[in-house]
């Protein structure tokens, strides 16, 4: 599903050249929920946005369900990420003056597809992580717990077959981790959604399948 041989990525500037990433070689597999883990500015983010195509290797390949990276145009990758990949963040970026329904339907907005049907896929997505009673809700009326599901509402509801999710729990109190964490095992479950997921917390991490671990830019384990 998704593999990086001896993948580098270098920051250069004119005079400072800052090597985030080193010699990474990893698959993960279809269907596996594996966590990344590492201190601060290990490379976790940096990671996760090279799986994510919204940046390239400066060396090394990369491959997404069978479809080599190294090369391929913008377009092309702007395609792959919407058909294939689904984004969680940690600071929701969710649109303040859209509404949740509105939110959720951003990504089918790139696909032809009638507006009846974005709605309908939009309120399927909003009904799985319980959130059908505020589709016409702001995010400014809901709480943090509320805005990350409407999060993982607009990740899925192109039905990716990735979802990657940079620090999900990171702003939300242990028991509104406890629910988000609950989403993303059941879409891998269930679904069989490839998750992949950075997080700084051990619990969280121990439910997973795998846990990658950087330090300095490296595998560790």
């Amino acid at each position: 599903m998704i593999t990086l041989n001896n993948i580098d990525k270098v920051y250069r500037t004119e005079r400072v050249e800052t090597l985030a990433l080193q010699n990474i070689n990893l698959d993960i597999a279809d269907g596996e929920f594996v966590s990344i883990m590492g201190p601060s500015g290990c490379g976790k983010s940096t990671l996760l946005n090279l799986i994510g195509l919204l940046d390239k290797p400066t060396n090394g390949k990369l491959s997404i369900d069978g479809q080599h990276i190294n090369g391929a145009k913008d377009g092309s990758l702007a395609k792959m990420r919407n058909e294939k990949l689904g984004f969680v963040f940690q600071s929701f970026h969710l649109v303040p003056d859209l509404t949740v329904l509105d939110n959720v339907e951003i990504p089918l907005l790139y696909r032809k597809m009638a507006a009846s049907e974005r709605k309908s896929r939009a309120l399927a997505a909003l009904d799985r992580v319980g959130l059908s009673s505020r589709v016409h809700h702001f995010p400014t009326q809901l709480s943090g717990g509320q805005q990350q599901r409407v999060a993982i509402a607009r990740a899925i509801v192109g039905r990716p077959t990735i979802v990657l999710a940079d620090e999900p729990t990171g702003n939300l109190d242990s028991a509104m981790g406890d629910e988000i964490m609950g989403i993303l095992e059941e879409l891998n479950e269930k679904d069989g959604t490839t998750v992949v997921m950075v997080t700084h917390d051990d619990r969280f991490a121990e439910r997973t399948v795998r846990t990658i671990r950087l330090f300095d830019g490296r595998q560790v384990a």
